[in-house]
């Protein structure tokens, strides 16, 4: 699949499913499965800053919703922040 670069907004209602002392590490499996689901790609790898807005309030409230630009590297996908 050739892709260069594609812009997502992702959902993270589903990590407010889980437990409130489990939030964020939820929301960060559920951008990865999110871009492994629409990518069709196994390696993803999200970039620092994105990391960094995920887990800004802390363990118990991540954000509703992020922006993510994917780009492909090296047989798997980079997930970085939209400014």
């Amino acid at each position: 699949m050739k892709m260069d670069e594609r812009l997502y907004t992702i959902p993270l209602r589903d990590a407010f499913n889980a437990p409130k002392t489990k939030r964020t590490k939820k929301a960060v499996k559920v951008v990865k499965d999110y871009l492994k689901k629409h990518t069709k790609v196994d390696d993803v790898k999200l970039d620092t800053k994105l990391n960094e807005l995920l887990w800004e309030k802390g363990i118990r409230k991540p954000p509703r919703r992020v922006k993510v630009k994917v780009v492909e590297e090296d047989g798997g996908v980079f997930a970085y922040l939209v400014d």
